[in-house]
């Protein structure tokens, strides 16, 4: 993807999450409950726990939301239940879509997202139908950094790649279990990411512009804004008129 491309498209992103921020707690909740159910409720020996966190001190959480999450994860507190589903589909122009989900109704959450679907242009699939086009990868992207610097940084910290593009943006991957190490030894050697995630990368794109890229935006908000849905993953680039 080109570098403008990317760059409006994390740009973009980011002002479509601050204006769900009121959603943002709720969902890093459900995280935080399954990632300490699954993995024990120590961040340092539980990397997933340690990035929804992490991610929840970004956002400004108070210590003691997460500390009840974690203990309703780890049965010291009653709590909600939750299980982790992944629905699959195509959206404008055939562009890939993966949707996680926490939910406690099955039944509920597959009607919801099958509608979201439905009535914005898309076509909900099978298990597997665009999975093999993602990865499960860290990133962090930067802006006017010394290049040479912070590629020795990051490879030394265990990044596995280092990308460069015609705008000099440099993005950093990780392996998802890498990827808060990586951020930190980045940040002690005094690179401040403007982005970055742990997430589900497609390995090859749709560009979409135009109408298409409308239509294709309206669909991924319409699945974001669903309660159930923790993250939407998606092979389209769009591109937008300025």
């Amino acid at each position: 993807m080109a570098g403008h491309s990317k760059w409006a498209n994390i740009q973009h992103k980011k002002a479509r999450v601050d204006a769900k921020r009121g959603k943002i707690f709720t969902r890093l909740i459900k995280e935080i409950t399954v990632a300490a159910r699954l993995g024990g409720g120590d961040p340092t020996s539980n990397p997933r726990l340690r990035l929804a966190m992490d991610k929840a001190w970004d956002a400004n959480m108070p210590k003691d939301n997460v500390q009840r999450a974690i203990d309703k994860g780890t049965g010291n507190l009653e709590g909600v239940d939750y299980i982790e589903l992944r629905y699959e589909g195509y959206g404008i122009g055939g562009a890939a879509l993966m949707v996680d989900c926490m939910t406690d109704n099955k039944t509920r959450t597959v009607a919801d997202v099958r509608h979201a679907f439905n009535k914005y242009g898309g076509n909900l699939g099978t298990d597997g139908c665009v999975a093999f086009n993602f990865a499960h990868q860290g990133y962090l992207v930067y802006a006017d950094a010394d290049e040479d610097a912070l590629m020795e940084a990051a490879l030394e910290a265990g990044a596995e790649d280092v990308i460069v593009d015609e705008d000099g943006i440099i993005e950093v991957v990780t392996a998802p279990a890498d990827w808060a190490q990586v951020k930190a030894a980045l940040e002690a050697a005094g690179f401040e990411s403007q982005d970055g995630d742990v997430t589900m990368r497609a390995q090859n794109e749709t560009v979409l512009s135009g109408e298409e890229a409308v239509k294709m935006q309206k669909l991924i908000d319409a699945l974001e804004d669903l309660d159930d849905v923790q993250n939407v993953y998606t092979s389209a680039v769009l591109q937008f008129e300025a």
